[in-house]
Order: structure tokens, then C-alpha cells, then sequence
């Protein structure tokens, strides 16, 4: 079979949709957004926002995310939406956790992931051979994997020495590592507080400080995926069932095969994530722990326009706003308001050039409510900081809305033979 003829479906049809960033300027922009936050946090005082601990924490919780994120992104290139990673998630957690206190961590891992694969076999069976609505059976997966989970609880882990109906005995950790020499010397740079040097000391330190050896391989699966779905046959195959099932279907692609496989992996990347967050994040199951990661994952997937290297960035942000939490948040938040208005103007000044002047407009009035916030608080509720990761989920999602570019049969009932 000519893969060349199979490639013709993935071909960029003209529109706003099909815009890229080119690399270049997609680094041009990090590099200015990196500039603005070294002024902001000169100016504000409020070193957290980039020192090493902020960004390894950072790293630690955009990993769960990013699973997720990646599993959607398997699945919806070949044509099937997933919307039960939350519920794929939460089986992970707990298959994770209960296999990993038994057995080990790593045990843990690999039933963290035949977990999340259970409930995506569900999600295929109901959305790929019986044509149910998609988003309908990942709500139901959602729902029957926490009474399940919870359910199993009862008998699993109360009564044991440590655990209860929500929560598991402590799991072994896998242990972390260091950069020998490096992180060390990234730390200290970080710590003189320079212009832009300590920041990218703090950016670089935080990825190679306390890393656990899971987050070695979550890293490594993204550019893996790419390679697989974008450089290889069975890539370009399982992509041409989500682009035009009946000209895959006509070129002698088994699209039922094609689209069992991407959603049965994209489960197994949702399991990962909730063993990730079982077994390193917090070396115990708790019962809602996923707290809507795989709901943030699948943002980070729309974000990244369906393409790893987006997800990545978009998983390091959402993951960025949740360590708010953890390391001095209100400060942290209240420095970030500051820049998020400073951004803004940037914003409006480039909806002026390109004469959307009604946006442009009401962007700059955005700002200038920011700019009023900064100035008459010295620091952000609580409560702010809490909602932070869901407040930019939803404004990265209705940003970025117009540049998106979906598989084009994502969601769409397919029947073998229809092409017939």
C-alpha cells in the first residue's frame, strides 16, 4: 500500500484553522515572555515566580497533565474523542496504588496503566463498534470509573494498617535524582537573583532537580509519539482514520483496528498519569486525586493544537499555575497579574496592526483593569490561587480557539463498508 496516497487526507485545507507558528517565531516568543517575567519579578520582588523549586514543582505536576493531554492526542488523531481520560485517570490512580503497595511502585506503574487501558477497552467498545456518542460514553466512563474506584476502596483498603475507604497504605517511592554538579550550580545561579541569567538557571535547574525516573519516561513518550504517528507508517495509517476513515478504509487500512489501538494507548498514557500521581506525586492513593487533570490534559491537547510539541508547552503552563499552590502562591499570582497585563498590551498593539480593532479594544481594557488590580492589592485572595490552573484553562482555550485545527473526522459516527 502507497503510504503517499494515504497522506493525501492529512493535507492543510486553506483557512484560519491551518495557521502554524513557525519555530523561529514560536522561540522568539518564549524568549520575550521570559524577558517580561525577569522585569516583573525585579520589579514586583517576588523571586518565586522562577526560582529552581518553582519549576521543579512546576515540572513534577505537568506530568500527570501531560499524559493525559498525550493520551487524547492518540486518540483523536484517529478519529475518537475522548472525554473519559478523567475516568482513565482515576482507574490509574488506583489500580497504581493498589498493585504499588503490594508489590512495588513499579508494579504499581505498569497496573496504573493496564488500568487506565480497561476503561479506554470500554470507551472503544461503546464508541468505536457500537457508534455511541462519544462524548456521551467518556462521560459514563467517567462516572462508573469513581463509583468503581470507590467502591473497591471499601474492600481493599480499610481495614489495612494505614489505609481507608479513601485512601491506600503508603506506596514505596521510586526515588529521585540529581544532575551531579550542574543542578547544584543552577541553583546557586538562581539564587543571586540576576536579570534574565538567574531566570533561565532557575527554568533549566528545575528540570533537572528532584526528578523521579517516571518523569524521565513521561518526558521521553512525547517525543516518541511524534516520531510514531508523524515518521512511520503505522503513524500515517492510524492518522488517515481520523483525517477520512473511507479513503483509509478504501486504501485497505482496518480502520475498527486502527482506532482500537490509538484509544486502548490513550488510555494506557490516562493510567500512567494517575499512577504518576499515586505513586510519585504523593506516594498514596487519595480519593479525588485527579482533581480534573485529565479535563486539563485534553485543554493542553486543544491548546497544543493537536501536535506533542503544543501539548508539552501547554502542560508546562497548566502545570506551572497549579504549583501556585504549593510555593508561595498569593505572591507569586499577585507578580503575574502584572505581567499577564503587561502581555496584554502586547496583545491589543498586535490586534491593532492587524486592524481587528474592536478585540483590540477590548483587550486593552482587559489590561488596564489588571494594571488597576496589581496597583490597589498587595497581594491575591486564596481563593485566586486555588482556581488559578482552571481560570487559564478556560482563557488559553477561548485564545487559541481560532487558530485550531481538529482532525477533520474527530467525533464523526463511522460504519465499515459506508464508503461502499
Amino acid at each position: 500500500m502507497s503510504t503517499a496516497t494515504i497522506a493525501k487526507p492529512e493535507a492543510k485545507q486553506p483557512g484560519k484553522g491551518s495557521r502554524r507558528v513557525s519555530l523561529p517565531v514560536l522561540l522568539l516568543i518564549i524568549a520575550g515572555v521570559l524577558v517580561l517575567t525577569s522585569v516583573v519579578r525585579l520589579v514586583t520582588g517576588a523571586h518565586g515566580i522562577t526560582s529552581t523549586g518553582q519549576m521543579s514543582t512546576a515540572l513534577r505536576l505537568a506530568v500527570p497533565i501531560g499524559l493525559a493531554g498525550l493520551g487524547g492526542l492518540w486518540a483523536e488523531r484517529a478519529g475518537v474523542v475522548n472525554i473519559g481520560l478523567e475516568g482513565m485517570m482515576i482507574l490509574g490512580t488506583w489500580f497504581g496504588a493498589w498493585a504499588g503497595y503490594q508489590w512495588g511502585p513499579w508494579v504499581g506503574v505498569l497496573f496504573g496503566i493496564i488500568g487506565g487501558a480497561l476503561g479506554a477497552i470500554l470507551h472503544a467498545i461503546a464508541t468505536v463498534t457500537f457508534n455511541v456518542n462519544h462524548i456521551v460514553s467518556g462521560v459514563a466512563i467517567n462516572i462508573l470509573a469513581l463509583g468503581t474506584t470507590r467502591y473497591l476502596s471499601k474492600f481493599t483498603f480499610e481495614g489495612v494498617p494505614q489505609g481507608s475507604s479513601k485512601q491506600s497504605p503508603p506506596i514505596d517511592s521510586l526515588g529521585t535524582f540529581d544532575i551531579p554538579g550542574l543542578s547544584g550550580w543552577l541553583d546557586t545561579l538562581n539564587g543571586k537573583h540576576w536579570f534574565l541569567v538567574s531566570d533561565i538557571a532557575g527554568l533549566l535547574g528545575g528540570l533537572i532537580t528532584n526528578l523521579s525516573p517516571l518523569t524521565v519516561v513521561a518526558i521521553a513518550l512525547v517525543p516518541l509519539s511524534w516520531w510514531v504517528l508523524w515518521r512511520t507508517a503505522f503513524g500515517l495509517r492510524l492518522r488517515s482514520c481520523g483525517e477520512n476513515p473511507v479513503a483509509a478504509e478504501s486504501l485497505g487500512v482496518n480502520v475498527y483496528k486502527y482506532k482500537y489501538i490509538a484509544v486502548i494507548i490513550s488510555g494506557g498514557f490516562a493510567g500512567l498519569g494517575g499512577a504518576f500521581l499515586s505513586i510519585v506525586a504523593s506516594n498514596v492513593y487519595l480519593d479525588g486525586q485527579t482533581a480534573g487533570r485529565g479535563y486539563i490534559g485534553l485543554a493542553a491537547m486543544i491548546f497544543g493544537n493537536w501536535m506533542p510539541g503544543g501539548l508539552a508547552l501547554g502542560a508546562g503552563l497548566f502545570g506551572y499555575t497549579d504549583s501556585l499552590n504549593l510555593r508561595g502562591g498569593t505572591t507569586n499570582v499577585h507578580a503575574l497579574i502584572l505581567l499577564l497585563a503587561i502581555l496584554l498590551v502586547f496583545g491589543a498593539a498586535y490586534l491593532v496592526w492587524r486592524k481587528k480593532l474592536v478585540p483590540a479594544v477590548i483587550t486593552a481594557v482587559v489590561s488596564a483593569l489588571m494594571f488597576a488590580w496589581y496597583l490597589g492589592t498587595n497581594e491575591v485572595p486564596k481563593q485566586v490561587v486555588t482556581a488559578t490552573p482552571y481560570i487559564v484553562t478556560l482563557l488559553v482555550l477561548s485564545l487559541s480557539a481560532q487558530h485550531l485545527r481538529m482532525p477533520k473526522a474527530d467525533g464523526q459516527p463511522y460504519r465499515k463498508g459506508q464508503g461502499k
